[in-house]
């Protein structure tokens, strides 16, 4: 949901000042075939992407990159096999090429949650830090 808010930011009339993602989806065709997840996507979808391309087209935040704008902290776990770690290599590329400030933080032995005691506080030392640069 945070890259497709990124997408569309000039639509809210209180426009965030950063945003924070962790495990996003950034490409509604690659999530397709990296997930192990398949139920999500085909039921959210209406079907595959060849069988429903609108859908895709229309909700795949990768789409919606020259809108980019918001600095984003992109949090991913290596392990996540519901959204693979290139959805969040790809969406913190995308913002650095668009010049976006962009901080990007992996954990190399967490899935989908930040399970470990040391990996979740550093996860909220870095979140809070990120919000503190932007918003205050």
């Amino acid at each position: 949901m945070i890259n497709w808010i990124e997408g569309h930011m000039d639509e809210f009339k209180y426009p965030f000042k950063c945003l924070v993602n962790h495990d996003g989806t950034f490409n509604l065709y690659a999530k397709l075939l990296t997930t192990e997840e398949l139920w999500f996507p085909e039921w959210e979808f209406g079907g595959s992407y060849w069988e429903n391309k609108e859908q895709y087209e229309k909700w795949s935040p990768h789409n919606f990159v020259q809108n980019f704008k918001t600095p984003m902290l992109v949090i991913h776990g290596e392990k996540d096999y519901r959204l693979d770690f290139g959805e969040g290599l790809m969406t913190f590329t995308a913002l650095r090429r668009v010049g976006v400030p962009a901080k990007l933080v992996i954990f190399p032995d967490e899935g989908h949650w930040v399970q470990k005691p040391q990996n979740s506080r550093f996860w909220h030392k870095t979140v809070f830090e990120w919000l503190d640069k932007y918003i205050k």
